[in-house]
């Protein structure tokens, strides 16, 4: 079943393989460059169904780093677009995260130290719903009003824009690992007491609000996917799997197509049993707690592992990262390892 294709609107998949959004930290002023083609490229002409580029800032101060990559203004357009072409001539769907870092933006590259940039030194003050900084010698974020958080929501907006013009297929909302619409989502950075914090329903209330802006200009015939960490991984506190399951009710009549179910990351302190496969319980409740359909990410590594994960019903695709770090070509070896009737790979490489 793994590589069954999978519809979803007018969208085909040619396997449940997904290649997971993997920030790589090499743009300049947001642009794409030859790295993220060979990146992006290079895990389509490996077989994976569908490849979704990096977290993508909505406008310069949502980037993590200055290196992000961006969809924050038009003459970011030609250069996605060169790269959407080449993964649909692969037969494989382009998608893209949008995504704001909120108040974990400003930062270094992971190799440069992941440290916070002040702005005295180049960097930027972070927004937030919230005037809680992220970490020990993090900046203090501004705490948006409720006119600026319809000015963020309108900025999602105006990147779904884009990524049709670039022509990707799939968008992806990033609310997950303590970016600014998770930020929203979860009690502990969210301590606001108007129509955006204290109930469910108003923690909710942006992420719902953005999901609408995006669909009204986002066409009916292309899918749409939502990330969310399915936990804070801070018991009753923070956000759980339970407010995820209601937050995927709730969802799934606003136009969200599927769940990719991750966790986490939203605090520092927060212990987390990371482990093969130990966040597919969450893609797997919330399938089969509201008929959404699902994806599985974390610790997938190996084409059995997958596999079991679609056959038995845990979810509807696998979004794999650190795998295809390793292995471009995973979602070929996989067929070969699987023993999978009439697969096609690269014409190209058809002697190897």
């Amino acid at each position: 079943m793994l590589f069954d294709p999978l519809k979803i609107r007018e969208v085909t998949f040619k396997n449940r393989i997904a290649v997971s959004p993997m920030c790589q930290y090499s743009s300049e002023d947001g642009f794409a460059t030859d790295w993220h083609l060979v990146h992006l490229g290079s895990r389509a002409v490996g077989g994976a169904g569908l490849v979704i580029a990096e977290a993508s800032a909505v406008e310069a101060i949502g980037c993590i780093s200055p290196q992000d990559l961006g969809i924050y203004k038009d003459e970011h357009i030609p250069n996605l677009k060169r790269i959407t072409d080449f993964i649909k001539s692969q037969n494989s769907v382009a998608g893209i995260q949008i995504a704001h870092a909120g108040r974990k933006a400003s930062c270094t590259r992971p190799w440069e130290g992941d440290a916070p940039i002040a702005p005295e030194k180049g960097g930027w003050v972070p927004v937030a719903p919230s005037a809680i900084p992220f970490n020990t010698g993090s900046t203090v974020p501004h705490a948006l009003t409720a006119d600026e958080i319809a000015q963020k929501i309108n900025l999602f907006a105006q990147a779904a824009k884009r990524a049709l013009a670039a022509g990707f297929e799939l968008i992806e909302i990033h609310a997950a690992h303590g970016y600014l619409l998770n930020e929203f989502l979860s009690p502990l950075s969210n301590q606001r007491t108007d129509q955006y914090g204290g109930s469910f329903e108003n923690r909710i209330r942006i992420v719902i609000e953005t999901i609408r802006a995006v669909r009204k200009v986002w066409p009916e015939k292309l899918p749409l996917f939502l990330r969310i960490s399915a936990t804070d991984w801070m018991g009753s506190e923070g956000w759980d799997i339970e407010d995820s399951v209601a937050l995927a009710r709730i969802v799934k009549s606003e136009g969200v197509d599927l769940i990719d179910c991750s966790s986490g990351a939203l605090v520092p302190n927060a212990k987390i049993p990371a482990g093969v496969g130990f966040q597919i319980p969450f893609a797997e409740r919330i399938r089969k707690e509201t008929g959404m359909m699902t994806g599985a990410v974390g610790f997938i590594t190996s084409p059995e592992q997958a596999e079991t994960i679609v056959r038995t019903g845990q979810a509807d695709m696998v979004l794999i990262a650190r795998e295809f770090l390793r292995d471009p070509y995973f979602a070929t070896h996989a067929a070969s390892k699987l023993h999978v009737k009439n697969y096609q790979g690269p014409v190209q490489y058809g002697r190897g």
